[in-house]
């Protein structure tokens, strides 16, 4: 009976992919540190637990949870670009352009912020309009004429960045290549703490922007899982034919999944500004590795929105933990050379569940045939 249970477990597509992500962790902390005891043996495993231990760095605990905090603030922005991934991918689209519609959002909440003064939730919800408009674009794009969302996605996040660049030049600091902080600016546009900050040893970061990220991602598997929305749109990834012969509006439905996908990731950047963790610097020539790092998130996650909270948490702990690391020895960015292996390996974990099906199938033929 234990037997029949346990197999049973293994057999669960939740269970495998669950544990192929592990599998993933565990490896590429260990290629991770293969590459630390490479680069300098002395302070490989010290330089491991740092990353590992991010805010639990600090010995004092009303440090650890004030830097906790600016975890939480930046993972619920990874959280958001995470969905926007997952969620094109669930209808058979890649939007990598996530980065892009990320930078656009960002634009679209500060310049409401900075150069119109208004307050924050007209701010948010620019910022997720104007995102999912760009992320439109690639969806008629390839709804009307065919064109590949990857070639289109791509070459919108540069049109992207430099067009914010230009955009929010207007509202610079003037001895700084940044935008002006909105603590200073424009305090109406600072999302409300509702008193979180207060858990985080007085963190004026941490908003409510990390619950509505969390409650997103629920509204999100409910409307895949649970709505015939989401099943006409699952329908049109997997045979855009078939969904149109059905009576489906399968053009209309492409549109709509690449505006979903872009207004999340927009509001991913409403949320992480109009917090005030951060100014944009104007002068950047490089795409934020936020909307980049969803895509890690996402498949680490299982593709599954629940899964993508924990994943973008623990991607964005690692990459985090990374500015602890001894600098005499190591750069930041060995964590996300960390990341990058997992992400890497994730590509796998299909693989890990076929491999473990044939195994598990193999074992029962045996029993049957030792019964017999």
């Amino acid at each position: 009976m234990n037997e029949m249970k346990k197999e049973s477990i293994l057999r669960n597509s939740g269970f495998q992919t669950i544990l192929g992500s592990l599998l993933c962790i565990l490896l590429g902390l260990v290629i991770g540190y293969v590459v630390l005891l490479i680069i300098n043996p002395a302070g490989a495993a010290q330089a491991v637990l740092a990353i590992l231990k991010n805010f639990l760095y600090y010995p004092s605990a009303p440090a650890a949870m004030k830097y906790f905090g600016t975890t939480l603030v930046k993972a619920s922005a990874l959280l958001m670009c995470s969905l926007s991934v997952l969620f094109a991918w669930k209808v058979g689209l890649f939007n990598i352009g996530a980065a892009g519609q990320y930078v656009v959002g960002s634009g679209a909440a500060l310049y409401f912020a900075l150069g119109l003064n208004m307050p924050w939730f007209v701010c948010l919800i620019a910022a997720t309009i104007c995102a999912a408009l760009i992320a439109g674009v690639s969806g008629a794009l390839k709804a009307y004429f065919n064109v590949n969302e990857v070639i289109s996605c791509i070459m919108l996040n540069w049109i992207s960045l430099y067009s914010v660049n230009m955009l929010l030049s207007k509202v610079k600091a003037e001895s700084t290549p940044y935008t002006k902080p909105l603590s200073s600016a424009n305090k109406s546009a600072l999302l409300p703490n509702m008193g979180l900050d207060k858990l985080f040893t007085n963190n004026e970061f941490v908003t409510v922007g990390i619950i509505f990220s969390v409650i997103i991602a629920v509204l999100i598997w409910v409307l895949l899982e649970k709505t015939k929305l989401g099943f006409e749109l699952k329908a049109t990834g997997m045979n855009k034919q078939a969904a149109k012969y059905c009576g489906m509006r399968e053009k209309y439905n492409i549109i709509l999944t690449m505006m979903i996908a872009g207004g999340l990731a927009g509001f991913g950047a409403g949320i992480f500004y109009l917090s005030g963790i951060e100014q944009w610097m104007v002068q950047q020539t490089s795409v934020p590795a936020m909307g980049f790092n969803g895509i890690a998130a996402s498949f680490l996650g299982g593709s599954h929105p629940i899964g993508a909270i924990f994943a973008s948490y623990f991607i964005q702990h690692i990459t985090s933990g990374g500015t602890y690391v001894d600098k005499t020895m190591y750069c930041s960015q060995i964590s996300d050379l960390i990341s990058a292996v997992i992400i890497y390996l994730c590509g796998f974990v299909l693989f890990f569940k076929m491999w473990l099906n044939r195994f598990l199938d193999k074992r029962e033929e045996k029993a049957k045939g030792g019964e017999a």
